[in-house]
């Protein structure tokens, strides 16, 4: 076998769950993931996880990068961005993402935490002392 047909049998290949397709699990894979039918479970992917606008995924996800447009029902960690469709919903907490877009019509319903790399030194000294109230305030 020449050595480019090699090279080329052993490069990750996406993987798709096909509309009609039920699925029950852990799934882990090394390239991309399209998910048109449901999933129920966790899926750990190196690579970007789409759910389409007919899916539904009851599931946790770990991958590079996440594009909802169908419905998540679960929490989603992300190590680039995570995006929401116009027809995409999800129910659960965004654990970790670099950015978080949701296009017009799309639903978060949950929480995000992402973190700040270069949080500003006011900020960081606001947030970890106790708020001060004067003591007509307090009560």
């Amino acid at each position: 076998m020449s050595r480019s047909k090699a090279n080329r049998h052993q490069a990750a290949t996406d993987t798709l769950i096909g509309k009609g397709t039920e699925i029950e699990g852990t799934l882990a894979c090394e390239a991309n993931l399209r998910i048109e039918g449901k999933f129920n479970g966790v899926i750990e992917s190196k690579g970007s996880v789409i759910v389409g606008e007919q899916a539904v995924a009851r599931s946790h996800i770990h991958a590079k990068e996440v594009i909802i447009a169908g419905k998540v029902y679960g929490d989603v960690t992300t190590l680039g961005r995570l995006t929401i469709t116009a027809t995409g919903q999800m129910f659960g907490d965004v654990l970790g993402a670099t950015s978080l877009v949701i296009t017009e019509g799309g639903i978060l319903h949950g929480s995000s935490k992402m973190e700040l790399k270069d949080a500003p030194e006011e900020m960081e000294q606001e947030t970890a002392s106790p708020p001060r109230y004067l003591e007509s305030e307090a009560g």
